[in-house]
Protein backbone atom coordinates (compact mmCIF):
# COMPACT_ATOMS: atom_id res chain seq x y z
CA UNK A 1 0.00 0.00 0.00
CA UNK A 2 1.36 3.41 -0.97
CA UNK A 3 0.26 6.58 0.77
CA UNK A 4 -0.79 9.58 -1.27
CA UNK A 5 1.69 12.47 -1.24
CA UNK A 6 1.31 15.22 1.32
CA UNK A 7 -1.55 17.44 0.05
CA UNK A 8 0.48 20.63 -0.33
CA UNK A 9 -1.50 23.56 -1.65
CA UNK A 10 -0.85 24.98 -5.10
CA UNK A 11 1.02 28.28 -5.44
CA UNK A 12 -2.14 30.39 -5.67
CA UNK A 13 -3.70 28.90 -2.52
CA UNK A 14 -0.39 29.10 -0.65
CA UNK A 15 -0.04 32.78 -1.53
CA UNK A 16 -3.65 33.49 -0.49
CA UNK A 17 -3.25 31.76 2.88
CA UNK A 18 0.09 33.43 3.60
CA UNK A 19 -1.51 36.78 2.77
CA UNK A 20 -4.40 35.95 5.13
CA UNK A 21 -1.91 35.12 7.90
CA UNK A 22 0.03 38.33 7.32
CA UNK A 23 -3.10 40.49 7.38
CA UNK A 24 -4.40 38.77 10.53
CA UNK A 25 -1.03 39.15 12.30
CA UNK A 26 -1.20 42.89 11.60
CA UNK A 27 -4.50 43.01 13.54
CA UNK A 28 -2.87 41.19 16.47
CA UNK A 29 0.03 43.67 16.48
CA UNK A 30 -2.47 46.54 16.47
CA UNK A 31 -4.62 44.87 19.19
CA UNK A 32 -7.50 45.42 16.76
CA UNK A 33 -10.21 42.93 17.70
CA UNK A 34 -12.77 44.54 15.40
CA UNK A 35 -10.41 44.24 12.45
CA UNK A 36 -9.56 40.61 13.32
CA UNK A 37 -13.11 39.37 13.81
CA UNK A 38 -13.95 38.99 10.09
CA UNK A 39 -11.05 36.54 9.66
CA UNK A 40 -12.78 33.91 11.81
CA UNK A 41 -15.99 31.90 11.74
CA UNK A 42 -18.50 32.88 14.43
CA UNK A 43 -18.67 29.27 15.70
CA UNK A 44 -14.91 28.58 15.65
CA UNK A 45 -13.45 25.93 17.96
CA UNK A 46 -9.92 26.66 19.20
CA UNK A 47 -7.12 25.56 21.48
CA UNK A 48 -4.69 28.27 22.53
CA UNK A 49 -1.70 29.28 24.59
CA UNK A 50 -4.03 30.47 27.36
CA UNK A 51 -7.16 28.31 26.94
CA UNK A 52 -7.55 24.57 26.48
CA UNK A 53 -10.79 24.56 24.44
CA UNK A 54 -12.93 27.47 23.43
CA UNK A 55 -16.05 27.39 21.27
CA UNK A 56 -17.24 30.59 19.53
CA UNK A 57 -15.41 33.63 18.30
CA UNK A 58 -16.73 35.79 21.14
CA UNK A 59 -15.53 33.37 23.82
CA UNK A 60 -12.15 33.17 22.07
CA UNK A 61 -11.88 36.96 22.11
CA UNK A 62 -12.86 37.17 25.78
CA UNK A 63 -10.74 34.28 27.06
CA UNK A 64 -7.70 34.17 24.77
CA UNK A 65 -7.25 37.45 22.90
CA UNK A 66 -7.78 39.56 26.05
CA UNK A 67 -5.12 37.52 27.87
CA UNK A 68 -2.53 37.65 25.09
CA UNK A 69 -2.77 40.47 22.55
CA UNK A 70 -2.53 43.50 24.91
CA UNK A 71 0.18 41.76 26.94
CA UNK A 72 2.53 40.93 24.05
CA UNK A 73 4.00 42.77 21.06
CA UNK A 74 5.46 42.29 17.58
CA UNK A 75 3.43 39.19 16.68
CA UNK A 76 4.24 37.80 13.22
CA UNK A 77 3.94 34.50 11.40
CA UNK A 78 7.14 33.14 9.87
CA UNK A 79 5.66 33.01 6.37
CA UNK A 80 8.83 31.63 4.79
CA UNK A 81 8.56 28.54 6.98
CA UNK A 82 4.78 28.19 6.77
CA UNK A 83 3.45 25.05 5.09
CA UNK A 84 0.01 25.22 3.51
CA UNK A 85 -1.94 22.03 2.90
CA UNK A 86 -5.20 21.93 0.95
CA UNK A 87 -8.04 19.59 0.19
CA UNK A 88 -8.14 18.33 -3.41
CA UNK A 89 -11.29 20.36 -4.12
CA UNK A 90 -9.68 23.59 -2.82
CA UNK A 91 -12.43 24.15 -0.27
CA UNK A 92 -10.27 23.76 2.82
CA UNK A 93 -6.69 24.66 3.70
CA UNK A 94 -4.45 24.18 6.71
CA UNK A 95 -1.63 26.56 7.61
CA UNK A 96 1.17 25.07 9.71
CA UNK A 97 2.99 28.18 10.80
CA UNK A 98 5.70 29.12 13.26
CA UNK A 99 5.28 32.55 14.82
CA UNK A 100 7.23 35.05 16.86
CA UNK A 101 6.26 37.67 19.39
CA UNK A 102 7.68 39.57 22.32
CA UNK A 103 6.58 38.91 25.87
CA UNK A 104 7.23 41.02 28.94
CA UNK A 105 8.38 39.99 32.40
CA UNK A 106 6.63 41.60 35.40
CA UNK A 107 9.41 44.22 35.55
CA UNK A 108 8.73 45.15 31.90
CA UNK A 109 11.84 43.57 30.38
CA UNK A 110 11.09 41.88 27.05
CA UNK A 111 11.70 38.24 26.16
CA UNK A 112 11.33 36.26 22.93
CA UNK A 113 7.94 34.54 22.82
CA UNK A 114 7.90 32.14 19.84
CA UNK A 115 5.33 29.50 19.10
CA UNK A 116 3.52 27.57 16.42
CA UNK A 117 0.04 27.48 14.97
CA UNK A 118 -2.16 25.15 13.03
CA UNK A 119 -5.03 27.04 11.43
CA UNK A 120 -7.80 25.41 9.41
CA UNK A 121 -9.51 27.67 6.88
CA UNK A 122 -12.62 27.10 4.77
CA UNK A 123 -13.14 28.86 1.46
CA UNK A 124 -16.45 30.72 1.46
CA UNK A 125 -18.81 30.97 -1.53
CA UNK A 126 -17.49 34.47 -2.25
CA UNK A 127 -13.91 33.11 -2.45
CA UNK A 128 -12.56 34.51 0.80
CA UNK A 129 -10.90 32.29 3.41
CA UNK A 130 -12.42 32.03 6.89
CA UNK A 131 -10.65 30.47 9.88
CA UNK A 132 -12.69 27.62 11.38
CA UNK A 133 -10.11 26.18 13.80
CA UNK A 134 -6.96 27.50 15.42
CA UNK A 135 -4.46 25.80 17.69
CA UNK A 136 -1.66 28.06 18.87
CA UNK A 137 0.95 27.07 21.39
CA UNK A 138 4.11 28.51 22.81
CA UNK A 139 7.53 27.04 22.14
CA UNK A 140 9.02 24.73 24.74
CA UNK A 141 10.22 26.57 27.84
CA UNK A 142 8.67 29.92 26.87
CA UNK A 143 7.00 31.64 29.84
CA UNK A 144 3.21 31.36 29.68
CA UNK A 145 2.53 34.77 31.21
CA UNK A 146 3.35 38.10 29.67
CA UNK A 147 2.80 41.41 31.44
CA UNK A 148 2.58 44.03 28.69
CA UNK A 149 -0.13 46.67 28.89
CA UNK A 150 -0.99 47.77 25.38
CA UNK A 151 -4.38 49.39 24.74
CA UNK A 152 -7.06 47.63 22.71
CA UNK A 153 -7.56 49.61 19.50
CA UNK A 154 -11.12 48.47 18.74
CA UNK A 155 -13.52 45.84 20.00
Amino acid sequence: MTDLPLPEADAETTAAIRDWLDRFAARVREVDYAGATPFWHEDIVIFGTYQELVKSRQAWTDRQWDNVWPRTAEFAFDLGNTLVLASPDGGMAVAVAPWTSTGFHPDGTPFPRPGRATIVLARQPDGRWLGVHSHMSLGKGVPQDSHGKRPIKAR
